[in-house]
């Protein structure tokens, strides 16, 4: 019984450590290619080398930092180059999934679109008015329900699982933008309301287009 309960408490210091790191990141308080080293960071964020490590290694493995060639890790670069390749991959990704969600998907589906839309209207609108650190992570939370929802009823489990890391890869650039005020929240909107109709009424042609326009934005 006691091996168990030791793993689970070992997943639950590596999920925190890799959340703490995961926001770091996107906000920008560890620097793109800053060298992260186990033990400073243990001091910073606890947990034991054995820990840190491992919430390290998940964090490679969602594209976020990179192993270095003396076994050390960095934190991914940032160019424009990087986002481009990143939103290219979300372009094919996305598409696919709501192409195959369009044809898959039921009226449960179509209701857990309107939702997430609803949802994503209200923290657009709290992060315009209050765009603290909290308020902000929670909007974009709210922006990656959005795009998950709308590929969710495209069964396969592992394009849904892929489109989130690329879609977490992209959240440094989209909340950088947030803090220099270079978001067009109306066009946002309008775009988004017009996603949702075009996918309510299956019409495959519009929302993909739409789609791939707001994927597109995150490049302004």
């Amino acid at each position: 019984m006691l091996f168990p309960r030791k793993q689970a408490e070992d997943d639950t210091v590596v999920e925190m450590l890799a959340s703490a790191l995961r926001r770091d990141i996107s906000f920008g308080v560890l620097r793109p290619d800053e060298k992260l080293k186990i033990e400073a960071l243990r001091q910073r964020y606890g947990g034991s080398n054995h820990s840190m490590r491992e919430t390290l290694r998940t964090l490679v493995a969602e594209g976020m930092v990179e192993a270095t060639n003396q076994r050390g890790f960095r934190v991914t670069s940032a160019t424009e180059e990087d986002l481009r390749d990143i939103l290219s991959m979300r372009m094919e990704i996305e598409k696919l999934g709501l192409a195959w969600s369009l044809t898959q998907g039921g009226v449960e589906w179509e209701a857990s679109v309107i939702a997430a839309q609803h949802q994503l209207a209200h923290a657009e609108a709290a992060v315009q008015t209050n765009p603290d650190d909290v308020t902000a992570l929670q909007w974009d939370e709210a922006c990656r329900m959005f795009a998950i929802t709308l590929i969710s009823a495209c069964g396969s489990p592992r394009l849904i699982e892929m489109a989130g890391r690329f879609y977490d890869q992209s959240r440094r650039f989209r909340l950088a933008q947030l803090r220099e005020g270079r978001i067009d929240f109306a066009a946002r909107a309008a775009r988004r309301e017009n996603l949702k109709n075009a996918t309510v009424a299956r019409d495959e042609q519009a929302a993909l287009k739409l789609l791939e326009e707001d994927i597109r934005a995150d490049l302004t």
